[in-house]
C-alpha cells in the first residue's frame, strides 16, 4: 500500500514500543476497516471496549475496496492509532474485528470476528479475486456473460467468502437471526460451526432511540402536521439513484430524475418535507461534491442530504414514509414499521431465500404512471406493517451489546469488565433548516374575510391553476435564480432579528421594496412562528401565528407562507369593491386564518412599534 517502515507506528506498538508506551501490557484489539460502509458498523461496537484500561484499540485499512475515498479521514477521526496494513499483519494482536471480507483477513495472529455491515447477508455479489478479496467490485447480480447461467454467490454466506484453503476465515461469524444460520449451513457447512447469534447493534441503537423521534423531526425542521418522506438509495446502477441498468429492463430509465421532478411538481412545501439517505459508496464513489451538484436544485427546493455516517438512523426514525430500494436501510425502515414504497427492486441481485427478497415481492411498488402524491398518501393511510422485517432483522432485540462484548472477551480469553455492556445512544443531529431558495409558485384562494387557503410549490402550477384563485411568485432573497427577484410579487428571507448585516427587519423590507420595483410585499422571517412584513406604501407589520399543539413557539407552517397569504388577501381587493387598504385594516383588526392542506393557522397582524419606542 505504499508504506515504508518509516511510516509504521512506533507507539503503542512497534519494535521499541515497550520503551515509549505508558501502558505496554494491554490486550490489543485490531479493527479492520474495508471502507466507510463497513466502518459504520464497527463504530457501533467500539464503545463495548470503553473504560477498560486493559485494552488498546488499533485500526487498519485493507486497501482492497474500490471505495477508498473518505476512509482515511474517518479513521483519523476515531483518534485510534492507525496502522499501515503491512504493519498490522505483522503486529501480534489478541482480537481482530471486521465488518467485511475484504483483504487478506487470514493474515492476522489474533482471533477474528466478522460482523455484517447490513441486515444480515442478502445480496449476490461477484466472487472475490483471490489476490485481494475485494467484495465490492461485482455488480450485485454477477458479471459477464456467464452471470445468467451461474448466479453470483451470496456475499458473506458462500465458500468464496468464508473459506481460505478450505478453512473458515473467521473464528466467529456474527449473525443476527437463526434464519441466517440455516442459509449458512446450506451454502457453506464448513463455516457453520463459527456462527454466533449476537444480534444487530445498528438496529438496537435505533430501537433505543425511538422515544426521541420528535427531537429528530425537529432537527430536520419538520413542522407539526408536515410529512417527512425519506428517499433512500443503495449503490450501483440498479439502485434508486442508479441510471437504469439491467435491473430496470435495460431501458435506460432514470428513476430518481423523474422522481425529483414529480416531488417538485406534486408536493406543496408546507405539507411535505423531503430528505435523502444515500449509501456511503454513492457518496465516496462519486464524491460528496458531485452528489451535491447532481442534487443542487432539489436541495434548493428543500431536500436535505443526510450524512451517511452520522445522521441516517435518526432520519429513518423521523420519517413518515420511505421511498427506497433493495438496500439495508429500506429493510430497516420496514422493520421499524415505517411505510415503504419501492422505487427500485432488482430481485436478481438478492438471495431468493433471504427474508429481504420476500419483502421486496410483498411491499408496494412505485407506479411511474400514477400521481406520486396520491401514492404516498395512500401508502401512509393504508399502511399495515409486514411482519417479516421486524421478525428477521434480529431475533434478540436489545441484546447485541451484551452478546457481542461477551463474545469479544471470550475470544481474547479475558474476563469482561464489571460494568454493564452498552452501546452509544444515537446523538441528536445538527439542525437542518431545509430552506427553500428556488422560486415558489403560490396558489391561494380567499375563502372569506381574512380566510385564505394556499399551497406553495417549487414548480409552476400547471393544471392546478385551473382551480382558480390568486397565483403569485414568492422568492427567497438568496435564490440562485436571481433573474426571478425582479419578477417576484413577494420577496422573503429568514434570519435573526438583530442581525447587523440587515440593519433590522424593518430596514431590510424597505430596502427590498426600493430595489425591486415589481415586488409588492417583503417578508423577513424572524423566528419559527413570526415574520416582519412591509406592504408597498405601508408601514411594517408583524405576523405572529399561534403555536402548534405540543410545539411551543413553533407554528405549523413556515411564516413566509403567512406573508403570501396576506399578499393574496390584499391582491383580491382589485377584483371587488373592498379596497386593499380596507382589507389591510381588516387584517390588522381581525387577523388572518390560513389553511395549508388540512391544517388551519390563526395569524395575528400587529403594527410594528416605531423605532426607539418602548413597545
Amino acid at each position: 500500500m505504499g508504506y515504508g517502515r518509516t511510516e509504521w507506528v512506533r507507539v503503542p506498538v512497534g519494535d521499541d514500543a515497550a520503551r515509549w508506551a505508558t501502558r505496554a501490557t494491554c490486550l490489543r484489539v485490531l479493527v479492520v476497516v474495508h471502507n466507510v460502509t463497513a466502518a459504520t458498523r464497527l463504530l457501533d461496537v467500539l464503545p463495548l471496549f470503553d473504560d477498560d484500561l486493559r485494552v488498546q484499540l488499533l485500526v487498519t485499512c485493507t486497501g482492497s475496496s474500490a471505495f477508498v475515498a473518505g476512509t482515511a479521514e474517518l479513521l483519523a477521526d476515531t483518534g485510534v492509532p492507525v496502522l499501515p496494513w503491512e504493519q498490522a499483519v505483522e503486529t501480534p494482536v489478541d482480537l481482530v474485528v471486521s465488518a467485511s471480507f475484504g483483504g487478506q483477513l487470514d493474515s492476522f495472529s489474533g482471533k477474528l470476528a466478522i460482523l455484517s455491515h447490513g441486515v444480515g447477508y442478502t445480496k449476490r455479489l461477484a466472487a472475490p479475486d483471490t489476490g485481494h478479496r475485494t467484495p465490492d467490485t461485482g455488480s450485485g447480480s454477477g458479471a459477464g456473460a456467464g452471470a445468467a447461467a451461474a448466479p453470483a454467490p451470496v456475499f458473506g454466506l458462500a465458500p468464496e467468502w468464508l473459506l481460505s484453503r478450505g478453512t473458515p476465515v473467521a473464528d466467529a461469524l456474527v449473525l443476527s437471526h437463526p434464519e441466517q444460520y440455516e442459509r449458512l449451513s446450506a451454502a457453506c457447512p464448513e463455516a457453520a460451526p463459527t456462527a454466533v447469534l449476537a444480534g444487530d447493534p445498528c438496529f438496537d441503537r435505533m430501537l433505543a432511540a425511538r422515544p426521541y423521534r420528535e427531537r429528530f423531526r425537529r432537527a430536520l425542521a419538520v413542522r407539526p402536521g408536515q410529512r417527512l418522506v425519506l428517499l433512500n438509495s443503495t449503490w450501483n446502477s440498479d439502485s434508486l439513484l442508479g441510471d437504469g441498468g439491467e435491473g430496470r429492463g435495460g431501458n435506460g430509465s432514470d428513476a430518481v430524475a423523474a422522481l425529483l421532478d414529480r416531488v417538485a411538481a406534486e408536493f406543496p412545501v408546507d405539507e411535505y418535507r423531503f430528505a435523502a439517505v444515500l449509501h456511503p459508496n454513492v457518496w465516496h464513489g462519486h464524491g460528496p461534491g458531485q452528489i451535491r451538484a447532481w442534487l443542487d436544485r432539489a436541495r434548493r427546493g428543500g431536500l436535505t442530504l443526510i450524512d451517511p455516517l452520522k445522521g441516517w438512523r435518526q432520519a429513518l426514525l423521523a420519517a413518515d414514509a420511505v421511498i427506497g430500494d433493495h438496500g439495508s436501510v429500506t429493510y430497516y425502515a420496514a422493520a421499524l414499521g415505517t411505510p415503504v414504497l419501492l422505487g427500485a427492486a432488482p430481485l436478481d441481485a438478492l438471495d431468493p431465500d433471504a427474508p429481504i427478497s420476500a419483502f421486496m415481492q410483498e411491499a408496494p411498488r412505485l407506479d411511474p404512471a400514477a400521481s406520486l402524491a396520491a401514492q404516498i398518501e395512500q401508502l401512509i393511510s393504508r399502511h399495515r406493517p409486514l411482519a417479516g422485517p421486524a421478525v428477521f432483522t434480529t431475533s434478540v432485540p436489545g441484546e447485541s451489546a451484551v452478546r457481542l462484548r461477551r463474545l469479544f472477551y471470550s475470544m481474547m480469553g479475558a474476563p469482561e469488565p464489571g460494568r454493564p455492556a452498552s452501546l452509544e445512544p444515537l446523538p441528536l443531529p445538527d439542525y437542518e433548516p431545509g430552506t427553500v431558495t428556488v422560486p415558489l409558485h403560490v396558489l391561494a384562494q380567499v375563502l372569506g374575510p381574512g380566510r385564505i387557503a394556499l399551497g406553495r410549490w417549487t414548480e409552476p402550477p400547471g393544471a392546478r391553476s385551473d382551480e382558480g384563485g390568486e397565483a403569485h411568485v414568492a422568492v427567497h432573497e438568496d435564490t440562485r435564480d436571481v433573474d426571478q427577484l425582479d419578477l417576484a410579487d413577494v420577496i422573503f428571507r429568514d434570519g435573526a432579528p438583530d442581525d447587523p448585516r440587515f440593519g433590522s427587519p424593518s430596514a431590510w423590507t424597505a430596502e427590498v421594496l426600493r430595489r425591486h420595483h415589481g415586488c409588492s410585499l417583503a417578508a423577513y422571517v424572524t423566528g419559527p412562528s413570526e415574520c416582519v412584513v412591509r406592504v408597498r406604501g405601508e408601514e411594517p407589520l408583524r405576523l405572529v401565528a399561534a403555536p402548534a399543539a405540543g410545539r411551543e413557539g413553533v407554528s405549523g407552517v413556515d411564516p413566509a407562507a403567512f406573508a403570501s397569504a396576506l399578499y393574496a388577501w390584499l391582491a383580491t381587493g382589485s377584483h371587488d369593491t373592498v379596497a386593499a387598504d380596507e382589507r389591510l385594516a381588516r387584517a390588522v383588526n381581525d387577523g388572518l386564518r390560513v389553511r395549508t392542506g388540512s391544517r388551519l393557522h390563526d395569524v395575528r397582524v400587529v403594527p410594528l412599534p416605531p423605532p426607539g419606542s418602548a413597545g
